[in-house]
């Protein structure tokens, strides 16, 4: 910008957008850590406070684990998704956030069942010790999963 009667540009410090009208994209690698770190830190001060060293290793991997895995795919099919034209982009945040974390919940459940029925089928011989765990562990993680990584990328649309 140029001043009259001064010929040097005057350079602008401030941006002209305020504050409140910028929102931030969503970057799946950082929406990620999240979505890994919360399930995984709350099972894990459970089983720290009960002294339940199972929990301990299960907060690390079936529940931090399928947690990472489930906002992953969600996370890739939200970017690949048209905004403009679906319900989730018109529909009130809570109500999206809830639809997704009913439909993950029913996902973990779906693949915890699925998982005990064929794993036994495919592999006999084997006993698995974390397989009775799964039934809830999934669910639980898949249901947290969705619901972080919709309210935030719910969050990063502007209306």
């Amino acid at each position: 910008m140029h001043n009259r009667n001064n010929p040097t540009p005057v350079v602008k410090i401030y941006g002209e957008q305020s504050s409140k009208t910028w929102k931030q994209s969503f970057i799946l690698w950082r929406e990620l850590i999240p979505a890994y770190l919360g399930p995984t830190i709350m099972a894990g001060i459970g089983g720290f406070i009960t002294a339940d060293k199972v929990l301990q290793i299960r907060a690390l991997t079936t529940i931090g684990g399928s947690s990472l895995l489930i906002a992953l795919f969600m996370g890739l099919w939200l970017l690949s998704r048209r905004p403009r034209k679906q319900w989730f982009v018109r529909a009130p945040r809570l109500l999206v956030t809830l639809a997704f974390t009913i439909s993950g919940a029913l996902f973990g459940l779906l693949t915890a069942w699925g998982l005990e029925t064929l794993l036994p089928f495919f592999l006999p011989n084997n006993h698995y010790l974390w397989l009775s765990k799964v039934q809830f562990d999934f669910p639980l993680s898949s249901a947290i999963a969705c619901a972080t990584m919709s309210w935030r990328w719910r969050g990063t649309l502007s209306k």
